[in-house]
C-alpha cells in the first residue's frame, strides 16, 4: 500500500503545475459542483497508477487540478464505493495520495437521502458529525504511522473554525444552510421504512454511502476536514416512497450549482 501510495504520488507531482492545499471530492450527479474551477489538467482515473476504476452511476472519473477563487486545488470528479466491492482501503486510496501530495484541506460534498422531516428535496446539509454504520473501518489493519496515529481521535472531524466560515459563506451567498449528523450505510440497497425509523432515532439527519471512510482517513492524515451533501430525496418511515439512482442524480445536479458557489465562497475565505 505504501508504494502504491507513493508511486501514484509521484506520478501526479509530475503533472501538476502547482503545489495545492485543498483537494475536493464531489459523489452522485455533482461533477458540476467543479464548475468554478479553472482547469490546468484533467486526468482519468485510470491514468493515474493504482487508482480504483469507478463504477457507479453519475460518478465521472476524472481528476481536476487548477484554481478556485484564485488558490491551487484538486479534485475529484467521482469517488469510490464499498457497496461497489473495493475494499475501505481501496475507497479511501485517494485520499492518501492527496495527503502525500501535502494536502491539508479536504472538503467532501455527496448525495444523500434526508432523514430529517425539517429537510427538503434540493436542500444541502453541513455535516457537523457523523456515525458509522458500514461495519468497516479504513483503518483497520497495520498502522501506516507515517501518516497518522495508530488511535486517531475523533472528537473534532469537522472542525468549528470551518463550520462557522461555511455557515458565514452560506449567509452571504444567500444559500439556505441545513445542518446536522450524516449516518454512513454500506448499500447499495436503499433504507426500508424500519431502518429509516432506527436511523433517525439514532440521531442521523441524513444518510448516505460514502463520505464516512473518506472523514475517517482524512482526519487520520492531519487534514481539516469539511463536508456538504446535497439531499437528493428525504425518507419518512411512515409515508415512504419509492426511490431511483436517477432520480437521486436528477437532484443532485440541480443542487450542484448551488454547492459549486459555497465552495468557492468558501475557498475564497480560507485563512
Amino acid at each position: 500500500m505504501q508504494k502504491q501510495i507513493k508511486e501514484a504520488a509521484e506520478y501526479l507531482r509530475s503533472v501538476l503545475k502547482e503545489n495545492p492545499e485543498i483537494a475536493l471530492i464531489t459523489g452522485t450527479g455533482l461533477e458540476k459542483v467543479t464548475g468554478a474551477i479553472q482547469e490546468h489538467i484533467r486526468i482519468p482515473y485510470q491514468d493515474i497508477p493504482h487508482f480504483p476504476k469507478t463504477t457507479a452511476e453519475g460518478h465521472k472519473g476524472m481528476f481536476l487540478a487548477g484554481r478556485l477563487s484564485n488558490k491551487p486545488v484538486i479534485a475529484m470528479q467521482g469517488r469510490f464505493h464499498l457497496y461497489e466491492g473495493y475494499t475501505p482501503a481501496e475507497v479511501t486510496f485517494p485520499v492518501r495520495v492527496m495527503a502525500a501530495l501535502g494536502i491539508r484541506y479536504l472538503f467532501i460534498t455527496s448525495a444523500a437521502g434526508g432523514l430529517n422531516p425539517l429537510f427538503h428535496r434540493g436542500d444541502v446539509m453541513l455535516v457537523t458529525d457523523h456515525i458509522n454504520l458500514t461495519g468497516k473501518n479504513p483503518l483497520v489493519g497495520p498502522n501506516l504511522n507515517e501518516f497518522g496515529p495508530r488511535f486517531p481521535d475523533m472528537s473534532n472531524v469537522y472542525p468549528d473554525d470551518l463550520l462557522n466560515l461555511a455557515r458565514g459563506q452560506a449567509l452571504q451567498s444567500g444559500i439556505l444552510l441545513r445542518e446536522g449528523v450524516y449516518v454512513g450505510i454500506l448499500g447499495p440497497s436503499l433504507e426500508t421504512p424500519a431502518e429509516t425509523r432506527f436511523l433517525r432515532m439514532a440521531g442521523a439527519d441524513a444518510v448516505g454511502m460514502s463520505t464516512v471512510s473518506e472523514a475517517i482517513v482524512g482526519v487520520h492524515c492531519g487534514m481539516k476536514v469539511l463536508a456538504i451533501v446535497a439531499v437528493t430525496n428525504v425518507n419518512l418511515p411512515d409515508c415512504m416512497e419509492e426511490t431511483s439512482v436517477e432520480q437521486v442524480i436528477e437532484a443532485a445536479e440541480k443542487c450542484a450549482p448551488k454547492l459549486s458557489k459555497l465552495w468557492e465562497a468558501i475557498v475564497a475565505h480560507l485563512s
